[in-house]
């Protein structure tokens, strides 16, 4: 083997040694450094802007990237205060729903969907949102005791003019329980409708659930958490959990909080930037 060769060699295995694992996933863009709590994203059409908001702390605008995650558009809400966006969910007509329902200690009472009609119809930075209101039934206190704080939410989606809410199990101890609701997208407060639950897995950070979407033909819905997708298929009514559940292993654990359907077969899945790493958006084959 001649020196050049050798060095050429050893630079190669180098390199390919320091590229991070991301296991099923391919990483199409990075935004982190604009947007590093990314907790939720949604295209409206397939080629148009990937759609962001980020968690509390953060401002109270919607941000549009392209699909290498160079930011295109920004646009400011007003009447929508960024208590704790964790969710982003669109309708046939292309309007943004924010899932202001984040409620890690299951003590808030002012949960809340913003929605924001058409971004890609909206030629200014600034836009309002309309408020709808809702509330768990099955809460009593706030917060409940720590093995039944089944209350936080931080996945949703729309369907047949209702919201489908997918809870975050903050239970000690934990078993996995997700519980899924039904709420009207129309204005007003509303009592939101239990209609099933669902164990995940037993673990208390990878089990949890961090995002949901339906697909284009309303015939898949898909679930994360932050190494995990759950696809949920043959289902009746709005019972997701009566059909099948396939659970996909991503092969790589971050801090993920978004996902969409770009068509029936691909997913795109977000994770919040931790140090140097996450702060991306990556795309899953199904």
């Amino acid at each position: 083997m001649t020196l050049h060769f050798f060095n050429t060699y050893l630079l190669s295995f180098l390199f390919l040694s320091c590229q991070q694992d991301y296991g099923q996933l391919t990483v199409i863009a990075n935004t982190g450094d604009i947007l590093k709590e990314n907790s939720g994203i949604q295209t409206i059409s397939p080629h148009g802007l990937i759609w962001a908001i980020g968690d509390s702390g953060n401002k109270d605008h919607i941000y549009g990237f392209d699909h290498k995650g160079s930011l295109v558009r920004e646009i400011k809400l007003k009447n929508a205060k960024n208590k704790d966006w964790e969710e982003l969910a669109k309708d046939g007509d292309g309007n943004l729903y924010i899932g202001d329902f984040g409620n890690n200690d299951n003590k808030r009472k002012d949960l809340r969907i913003y929605k924001v009609f058409n971004p890609e119809m909206i030629n200014a930075d600034e836009a309002t949102a309309e408020k709808i209101e809702f509330y768990y039934p099955e809460q009593k206190n706030f917060p409940p005791k720590k093995k039944h704080r089944l209350f936080d939410a931080e996945a949703f989606f729309f369907w047949n003019g209702n919201f489908y809410i997918f809870t975050k199990n903050r239970a000690k101890p934990f078993d996995g329980t997700t519980l899924l609701y039904r709420v009207p997208a129309v204005s007003g407060r509303h009592e939101a409708q239990y209609i099933s639950s669902f164990k995940t897995c037993g673990h208390d950070r990878k089990c949890t659930v961090t995002a949901a979407d339906i697909s284009p033909d309303k015939k898949k819905i898909a679930l994360l958490s932050h190494d995990k997708v759950w696809l949920l298929s043959n289902f009746t009514g709005d019972d997701f959990f009566n059909g099948d559940v396939k659970r996909i292993d991503l092969g790589y654990d971050s801090q993920k909080e978004g996902i969409c359907f770009i068509n029936e077969d691909t997913l795109y899945i977000s994770d919040e930037k931790t140090g140097k790493l996450g702060g991306n958006i990556y795309r899953l084959r199904l």
